[in-house]
This record gives structure tokens, C-alpha cells and sequence, in this order.
């Protein structure tokens, strides 16, 4: 199992005693910018010139630049309208697209697929490098932090201009480290110490993930190691090759988790007052056994934080040993009502934190206190808090009823969801069926949350995320007769964690990597497995936008000119997957038939000869 998740594999071990071999997650790079947004990054420096060298040249480059904000549809992602504004508007403006094009081209994303035994290149050790170097690796400081207080720059700044120096500065170290043969003498910092003495030669022993292997094959012994993602925080996980452990279940969550848990509530709370005026009385949550060990109950601790309740732990085991009330006057706000959707792993991993979370909302329920600042004690106890599948069931149900193509309406989708997650847990509840109940619950959601913890992963490539959010959103819409505000906590940096739109989510993970032709040529260089992954991602963004409605028309017509029209991609899926091209094809004009897309008449001409070029090849004409 990759070493990044716990979860599946610890699930394995419980239930065959299996031995463990984790491997490397696919090397990581910086997105960087192309196309339209390198385009619309040259135009926005210009401007920045000429403000001070030739203001009166300005009027005719706000219109240039308005036109390609449009032609490259960033007014959507920001919801800027469809007029430009004039004068000191317009400038404050460009302050905004100037950070989101820094955010998209900062984002890291995977520069391929891991192959098991095989260490990263050179060029992939420095990319990994850099990525594993951008938070906190236990003591060791941040080479961002590091080199950024040397030069004067912020790593969390925003400022394009600011990143790109930053980033090329850190890049040009690590370059001339490895141009040396990574020899630890070349360097004074303890950070790029820790780089050559302790980072790339764990990276370098990849290669434990076969001898391992075959050494456990052989009935020797696999030696023991940590699990988590290496870029947050987690270099501690390598080398790999080893036979991964995970948390200490009565520990969670941690003392850091709670801090950012605290942090996601309140980033949440905050964007709820700033787009309602009001606060939210009742948060939709999905809960992962696996992000719940990769983390140490981050999603937990944010349960815990919107009810304001705290966990105590024991001062030698620091081993959860109760909870807290935090009164209304330390919480300055009031308490949010939490509808948790758990996992079916984490029913499995997790039962005495369903039972921590189900005391959590008794011990708020019976607090005395104004209904209008406890809205859990206005609701009552009639009705669980915490909702799954059924016991020895997993998933939602949503991406089979996807895979079949037999659903009609949002409807069919919700029903499909709620008929697998009207399951009550909690310290009474082990699974009960209460359908009803179930539904009174997911009719009062507000929000619907979805955390993801790093960036190894995103949202568009495994069928899990649209499965559990993306149908928590379809059957909310259902219930309400209007769609609930859908938002994604992103602590892939736990010191500054951050809520977005589930929308903003989209076309955040589409520009930086489904989009990106550096994302794509790493695909192409694995061949069939590579196209595999692009029809993946495809068959992912298709399913989250049937369930939450998020994908924009310009996003299918993009993916279809990138993967589709583009003579070298066809070629490609020709050569080493057609039946790839065909699922892409068909999943697209899927999208234009039930009316997720309007497709423009050529976008739709490329899907139907492609499908019939891809039969053709799969059938040696």
C-alpha cells in the first residue's frame, strides 16, 4: 500500500493478518503556469509596468487584460461578473487574480505514477525535495521559512512576484546540493544538512520496496515503520519498503490535531458570517478512518470545535480521558449542530471516537442554555448525530448507480444515498436503521464539508470524494429543494488551514493538474496505466458534478480539446490504451446528454468520432 494511506492497509491487516509493504506516492512537482494563465501572468506584469513607466496606456491594457481574463474564464472562478470595473476597482481587482494565479501556480501536484523499487530521478529527488521541504519536518525548520527570512519574502505572502523568487531560490539550492552528489559538507543550514543526510538517502533506499518484498515472500522478516504523507510534515514514514503501523486510536484526537480542527471550524465559521450575515446552525461533515490516522482526528477535532466542547487528555498517556464544555462566553459565538457522515472504515477503526463524538452532542444537548446559541439542545436527542452504511457495508452507493448509467434525476442520486447512510452509530446506535430520523437530519444541513489533509491526493482522482461529499450534497439538495453550500477545508498546511467553495475547489484541481500539460506528459510516460489515470480523472469530475454540481461548461470543453482533439493524445490512446479514449468519449458526451454540459457542436462531433476511432483501434481495424 502507498505509504500515505494507513487506512486501507491497516483495514488489511486486521482482516488477514497481512504483512504490509508501503511504497513511495507519485513524486510530487510544482504545477507552474501555461497556456492562457502564462498569457494572462505576461499581461498583468505589463500592467505593472506600465502603471509607473506610462499610465495613460492603461485604459486600453485594462480592456486587453479584462478580454483574456475572460477568454481564459478566470472571471468565473472568481466570480468577477461579466463587466469590468473601472479605475482603482480594476486594480484592486488585479490584486485578486494576481493571487489566485500564484495559488494555482504554487499548488503542487503528482509529476507521475510511483514504480515499485524504483528511486526518483534526479530531477524527480529535487522536485520531491522542495516539495518535502515546504512545511515543518519535526524540528527540522521549513527550507521556505528558512531562505525566505534570508531574502525578505513570506512564504504564505500570496504575492506572484514574491512565490516565484522564493521558489527559485530554494530551487537553485537544493540544484546546487544535488550538482555536489548531495554531499552534506557543501552546506551550512541545518535544513539542507537534513536534506543530504537524512532525506535522500531514505529516498534513495526506494529500492527496500522490492527487497522487502521478496524478503517477506521468503518468510523473513519486514521491518516495522510509520505511515502519512511526506509532504506534510511526514518525512518521518521514510524509507519505505516497510511494514506500516498507524495511530494510537484512544490518543485521537491529538493535542495538534485539536488546534487545527479549532482552525477549520473557524475558517468555516468565518466564510459562513462573511457570505450569510448569520452563523450556521447545523454543518454537514464526512469523516475518513483514513485521513482520521493520517492526521490524528483533525475531522474529529473540528466536530468538537463547531459543538464547542474540548478533549482532555491524560497528562502520561496524553491518551483522550474526556471532554470539556467551552462556555458561550469563551466560544464568542454560538454552537453549531454537527451532522456527521462516517465511513464505513471508520466504523470499523473508530468505534470509541463514535462514541467520544455521540457524548460530545449529549453533553451540549443538556446544557441550559438559549436554544437560538445551542441549536443541538433546541433539535434534541430523537435524532443521531453520526450516520454510515450499514454494519459490514462500505461506500454510498452513488459510484455504481454512476458506473451503471441507470439513473434519470438528482433525485435517483439521493435516493441511492440515503437508502446506504440512514445508519445511525453512536454509544446506543450500532448501525440501526433509522431512515426517517435520517432525514430530518440531512434536511436541516447548511453546509456540507469535505477535508482534504494534503496533496498527494485531490479530489478528482479516486471515486471516494464524490461518493460520500458529492452525494451528501445531492441528497441535501434533494431533501431541501435547494442545494446547500458546498465547501472543501483543505490542512494540506496544518499551520494555515484553509475553506473553500467546493466550486472554487474545482477549478482549482482542473487548472493546476487536470489541465496541466505537465500532469498530462507524466501520464503518457506510463503508458496504459497512464491513460487509465486520465479517464479516471475524467470518470471522478464527471461523477462530483453529477452529484454537487460544480463543473463549468468551459472545464468540459478544455478537457475535450486537451485529451480528445489534440492529434498527439489520440495517437497516444491509440497506441497504448484505446478503450481509455472510448471511456473518456462517452463519459463526456454523457455529460453534454444529461445536460451537465452544453457542448459546443465541434466539442461534440470530436466526442462521436472519437468513440468510433477508438472501437475501431480496440478492434485491430
Amino acid at each position: 500500500f502507498v505509504v500515505n494511506d494507513p487506512g486501507e492497509g491497516t483495514q488489511a491487516k486486521r482482516r488477514s493478518h497481512a504483512v504490509v509493504i508501503d511504497h513511495l506516492p507519485p513524486p510530487m512537482m510544482r504545477a507552474d503556469t501555461y497556456d492562457d494563465l502564462f498569457h494572462l501572468e505576461q499581461l498583468l506584469d505589463s500592467y505593472a509596468q506600465v502603471q509607473v513607466m506610462d499610465p495613460e496606456k492603461l485604459p486600453e491594457l485594462r480592456t486587453r487584460v479584462w478580454e483574456m481574463l475572460v477568454q481564459a474564464e478566470i472571471h468565473r472562478d472568481l466570480e468577477l461578473g461579466d463587466a469590468a470595473p473601472d479605475g482603482r476597482e480594476f486594480d484592486d481587482l488585479l490584486l485578486h487574480v494576481d493571487g489566485y494565479l500564484c495559488a494555482l501556480k504554487d499548488a503542487q501536484i503528482r509529476g507521475g505514477l510511483h514504480i515499485l523499487g524504483r528511486v526518483p530521478t534526479e530531477s524527480q529527488m529535487i522536485d520531491n525535495v522542495l516539495a518535502i521541504t515546504r512545511l515543518d519536518q519535526g524540528r527540522v525548520r521549513s527550507l521556505r521559512d528558512l531562505v525566505g527570512a534570508e531574502i525578505g519574502v513570506d512564504p504564505e505572502s500570496g504575492v506572484r512576484a514574491d512565490i516565484d523568487r522564493l521558489e527559485a531560490e530554494c530551487r537553485r539550492r537544493v540544484e546546487d546540493l544535488a550538482a555536489h552528489g548531495w554531499d552534506p559538507s557543501h552546506v551550512r543550514d541545518t535544513t539542507l544538512r537534513w536534506v543530504a543526510t537524512t532525506l535522500v538517502p531514505n529516498l534513495r533506499r526506494t529500492t527496500d520496496e522490492v527487497t522487502n518484498l521478496l524478503a517477506g515472500l521468503a518468510g523473513k522478516p519486514v521491518p516495522a515503520g510509520p505511515s502519512g504523507a511526506p509532504s506534510r510534515g511526514g518525512a518521518h514514514v521514510l524509507p519505505t519498503g516497510r511494514n506500516f503501523y498507524s495511530v494510537d486510536p484512544k490518543a485521537m484526537p491529538s493535542p495538534l490535531a485539536w488546534k487545527v480542527g479549532q482552525a477549520l471550524a473557524d475558517r468555516l465559521i468565518e466564510r459562513y458570517l462573511d457570505e450569510s450575515g448569520t452563523y450556521p446552525r447545523t454543518v454537514g461533515l464526512v469523516m475518513w478512518g483514513t485521513a482520521a490516522m493520517r492526521t490524528a482526528g483533525d475531522d474529529a477535532a473540528e466536530a468538537l470545535a463547531l459543538l464547542g466542547v474540548r478533549p482532555v487528555w491524560g497528562t502520561e498517556s496524553q491518551r483522550v480521558s474526556g471532554l470539556e464544555v467551552i462556555s458561550l462566553e469563551q466560544l464568542g459565538r454560538p454552537r453549531v449542530d454537527v451532522t456527521m457522515r462516517i465511513s464505513g472504515f471508520f466504523r470499523d477503526a473508530f468505534p470509541h471516537l463514535i462514541e467520544l463524538l455521540d457524548d460530545a452532542v449529549h453533553l451540549v444537548a443538556r446544557l441550559d442554555e438559549p436554544e437560538d446559541q445551542n441549536p443541538v439542545r433546541a433539535s434534541g436527542l430523537e435524532d443521531a448525530r453520526l450516520w454510515g452504511p450499514p454494519p459490514g457495508g462500505y461506500g454510498s452507493g452513488i459510484n455504481a448507480l454512476l458506473e451503471q448509467r441507470s439513473w434519470r434525476t438528482d433525485d435517483d442520486l439521493a435516493e441511492v444515498y440515503l437508502a446506504w447512510t440512514g445508519f445511525a452509530y453512536g454509544r446506543d446506535r450500532d448501525g440501526r436503521a433509522e431512515p426517517e430520523a435520517m432525514r430530518r437530519r440531512f434536511a436541516a444541513i447548511e453546509v456540507a464539508v469535505k477535508n482534504q489533509d494534503n496533496r498527494e491526493h485531490d479530489i478528482f482522482d479516486s471515486a471516494d470524494y464524490l461518493e460520500d461529499h458529492g452525494g451528501m450534497v445531492a441528497a441535501v439538495r434533494s431533501l431541501r429543494g435547494e442545494a446547500p453550500k458546498a465547501w472543501f477545508g483543505d490542512s494540506a498546511n496544518p499551520s494555515n488551514p484553509q475553506v473553500r467553495s467546493l466550486k472554487e475547489e474545482a477549478a482549482r484541481v482542473v487548472r493546476s493538474r487536470v489541465l496541466n500539460p505537465r500532469w498530462i506528459e507524466a501520464m503518457r510516460a506510463h503508458g496504459y496505466k497512464g491513460a487509465f489515470e486520465l479517464a479516471a480523472t475524467v470518470d471522478y469530475l464527471f461523477g462530483y458534478d453529477a452529484t454537487a454540481h460544480v463543473v463549468e461548461d468551459w472545464m468540459y470543453e478544455r478537457i475535450t480539446e486537451a485529451y480528445v482533439a489534440d492529434p498527439q493524445m489520440r495517437a497516444f490512446f491509440g497506441e497504448s490504451n484505446p478503450w481509455a479514449l472510448r471511456s473518456i468519449a462517452e463519459r463526456l458526451l454523457e455529460a453534454d446528454q444529461r445536460d451537465l454540459w452544453d457542448a459546443s457542436p465541434q466539442a461534440r462531433q470530436t466526442l462521436i468520432d472519437a468513440v468510433l476511432e477508438a472501437e475501431g483501434w480496440a478492434e485491430g481495424r
